[in-house]
């Protein structure tokens, strides 16, 4: 039997409350604001920084009476400090939880065109099943969500599957299909048979602006039905269902968001054909996260607290109805 040896641990020179400090500077762009953030006075913070780069050898912050900038190393050695905090904070959360692990704070990101459809059925769902689980919800676009869950700043985020999260932990909430949106009276819209994808050739159809993991999406359904972008670009759901429902052309609605966007406005949908295009609503985390196990549990109650969506289109030139129960 091979035995290992360790030899003894070298003392770091420099404490988790100096990394706090630095960060607080990087973030906040300010020695002042970082001091009150932090609850300390600047000279002390001041003082803790700059023994922070003595010991680290490298500048962090450029610095003068009226501004503070991260040096290009420094960069690179925040994100350490970042994540050697957001492992700190892990252990003293874990030592809390030692005896619930589905007690105390959970900090969730979720992305906006799932956080005000889905959120009304699952925070009351998740309060009755875990009582004495905080939960905090983060609504941002999907690139901030997945860097926050790497960095540690949130423990999860609900998000639809999109390529870059192999080495993310999941679990599958739920499949959301699209359905083609337009007045009841457009041509594409009021015909009873499921749609085709090769129906959209040649049509322009209105999508969400920049940022949005929905827009990519839509696009690869465009791509693959022939159909173009139209030139407006919504900044949200809402918008994007006013402007469609006032006749500014088609667009592609996940089921989700129906029963909510439904009521803004007369809009005609139309399911296509089986298998029809959809987005995969996931939970994610980091798969060193310490609360893994609770997460699937949180998952499992998200799935079920979906509960019924989708709405389907009454009939030729009709208007949106909800789905027979």
């Amino acid at each position: 039997m091979r035995v290992i040896v360790f030899g003894p641990m070298t003392p770091h020179a420099f404490s988790l409350r100096q990394l706090q400090y630095a960060v607080a500077v990087a973030e906040l762009r300010g020695f002042r604001a970082a001091a009150e953030r932090c609850h300390v006075s600047q000279p002390s913070l001041s003082a803790q920084v700059a023994r922070l780069e003595a010991v680290l050898g490298v500048r962090l912050f450029e610095r003068d009476r009226r501004h503070v900038l991260v040096t290009p190393a420094g960069e690179e050695l925040l994100a350490y400090a970042r994540r050697v905090l957001a492992e700190a904070d892990a252990l003293v959360a874990a030592a809390g939880r030692a005896g619930d692990p589905l007690a105390g704070t959970l900090r969730i990101g979720v992305i906006p065109t799932i956080s005000a459809y889905l959120l009304p059925d699952v925070v009351p769902a998740l309060r009755r099943s875990f009582p004495r689980l905080v939960v905090l919800w983060d609504e941002e676009k999907t690139g901030a969500l997945l860097q926050a869950v790497r960095e540690g700043r949130l423990e999860a985020a609900l998000l639809a599957l999109v390529p870059g999260m192999e080495n993310l932990e999941r679990e599958v909430v739920a499949e959301d299909p699209f359905l083609l949106a337009g007045r009841p009276e457009h041509p594409l819209v009021r015909s009873r048979r499921p749609a085709k994808l090769s129906e959209l050739e040649g049509e322009k159809l209105l999508l969400l602006e920049d940022g949005h993991c929905l827009r990519d999406q839509a696009l690869a359904i465009c791509s693959a039905g022939g159909a173009q972008e139209a030139g407006f670009r919504a900044t949200s759901l809402p918008t994007l269902v006013q402007m469609v429902a006032g006749g500014a052309g088609l667009t592609l609605l996940p089921s989700l968001s129906v029963e909510v966007e439904g009521r803004r406005g007369e809009l005609g949908l139309r399911r296509f054909e089986a298998p029809a295009p959809s987005r995969t609503l996931v939970l994610a985390w980091r798969d060193q996260c310490p609360r893994g196990a609770a997460l699937r549990k949180v998952a499992e109650v998200l799935r079920g607290a979906r509960g019924e969506h989708r709405r389907v289109p009454a009939g030729r030139g009709g208007p949106a109805r909800p789905a027979s129960r």
